[in-house]
């Protein structure tokens, strides 16, 4: 008998055990796991990436203004050269000829000279005495002085052809390395209409600038003076510096897309950076030091529709805990009712969706409104109930954003997301509503 009173005492607990099992996994069911954020404390650094080219500060392209064939090459790629010194002649055979011949156009213009000189002296005597007539007399004056422009013409050809004879032997004009060469020894060279490039000669490899092509979108965030960061491929593993130097305003398009030049000098001292190297370039925009961060996550969060209604339904409408109260004291109360029309549409015919990463979108969520410098964040109050605040939002990076104001801190636990089955909270989910947004975005304007 004792046996029996025994299983039925058993049987007893069981019941009422599962009873309050069954009961207690509903409420937790029934109750909402949401997504946290930390709020952080620490640097924002918004930046802007683009590529651009390398090359040296200023480059010489040496050429030759007369025509002929490489008879010598004294320089050769990657030669140090300096200034005044000889890295190429022309055979100047044609040029010495070209001399000659206006040596001697020059010698035929002072016998010219002198022979009309003297006929025109003849004639003045004879026309004094009238013994020539006044034609006559003026012919002999007339060809004396065209004797004379022939003279002049004739010693300007002849320094001309000095000068060119001088073209045959080119130099260096810079101090720098020779980074081209165009022409072998042999080779003819034409300068009829322009000069044929030679050498190109980059003045000071140690100095080096990049030129950087930046989209519209981002070139009113770069300012003469901000420091730059830059990878080449040549050495993945290494970071160089340098410093924006000049935002030109001559634009470029091509395919209807709008871009702006940046040059960006860089330092070479160990000549590891070569011409033509392909940069990729990040330039500091702007920088937030020691400032209240949160994932941008938080501040594209959508509340169901059961968080705007639980928000409305409180006396004023504000949260309950009164170290987390918001900006403006009924902000949360407006909140909710600028964010619960929306919600209550949304909640009639949006399903909501679920990733694998167990979050589900709730139906009832309105688009996130961040007007400018101005954001909502959730969180859950002292007393187990969600809440809303007004904050004020500064710096951006694309993932972690600058806040600010008098109901948030460090170490807050910000919603980020609605967890679906009663998954536990979690900092590392992600949800299926998040946007995606590019790195290096702007500060916002204040209130």
């Amino acid at each position: 008998m004792s046996t029996k009173r025994i299983l039925i005492a058993v049987a007893v607990v069981v019941v009422l055990g599962a009873g309050v099992f069954f009961l207690v996994r509903r409420k937790a069911d029934a109750a909402p796991a949401y997504r946290f954020v930390l709020v952080g404390r620490g640097d924002v650094v918004s930046v802007v990436t683009a590529t651009g080219t390398l090359g040296a500060v200023r480059t010489v392209q040496v050429g030759t203004q007369v025509s002929g064939q490489i008879a010598e090459l004294h320089a050769d790629f990657n030669d140090h050269v300096k200034k005044g010194q000889l890295i190429a002649r022309l055979d100047p055979t044609l040029l010495q000829q070209a001399v000659h011949s206006a040596q001697a156009d020059l010698a035929r213009a002072r016998a010219d000279v002198e022979q009309t000189s003297y006929l025109a002296a003849q004639a003045v005597a004879l026309y004094q005495n009238h013994t020539v007539t006044q034609t006559e007399y003026q012919t002999a004056e007339y060809n004396a002085a065209v004797a004379k422009a022939g003279l002049a013409s004739s010693q300007a050809a002849l320094d001309r052809a000095l000068q060119n004879l001088t073209y045959a032997t080119i130099y260096s004009p810079v101090d720098g390395v020779v980074v081209e060469r165009n022409v072998d020894v042999g080779q003819t060279v034409a300068a009829s209409f322009s000069a044929p490039q030679l050498f190109l000669i980059a003045a000071d490899l140690s100095k080096m600038q990049i030129l950087v092509s930046v989209d519209e979108s981002d070139i009113g965030q770069l300012k003469q003076g901000q420091p730059v960061t830059f990878t080449v491929q040549a050495y993945p593993n290494r970071t160089f510096t340098g410093t924006v130097s000049q935002v030109r305003m001559q634009s470029t398009t091509v395919q209807n897309v709008v871009n702006y030049t940046v040059v960006v000098n860089v330092p070479n001292p160990d000549g590891a950076l070569l011409p033509s190297m392909t940069a990729t370039v990040t330039v500091q925009a702007a920088k937030a030091t020691n400032v209240l961060t949160v994932s941008d996550a938080a501040l594209r969060f959508r509340p169901t529709a059961a968080m705007v209604a639980a928000v409305r339904a409180r006396p004023g409408g504000a949260a309950s805990d009164t170290a987390h109260r918001p900006i403006g004291g009924d902000s949360a109360q407006r909140v909710a009712i600028s964010l619960g029309a929306a919600g209550a549409a949304g909640a009639a015919g949006a399903p909501g969706a679920a990733n694998g990463g167990g979050e589900a979108r709730t139906s009832g969520a309105s688009a996130p409104r961040r007007s400018a410098g101005v954001a909502t964040v959730w969180y859950v109050a002292a007393n187990g109930q969600p809440a809303a605040a007004q904050v004020r939002t500064g710096l951006t990076n694309g993932q972690l954003t600058e806040i600010s104001g008098p109901n948030v801190h460090e170490g807050m636990k910000i919603i980020a997301g609605v967890l679906s089955g009663g998954a536990t909270d979690t900092t590392t989910a992600t949800s299926p509503f998040q946007a995606q947004q590019q790195a290096g975005g702007r500060r916002p304007g204040g209130f």
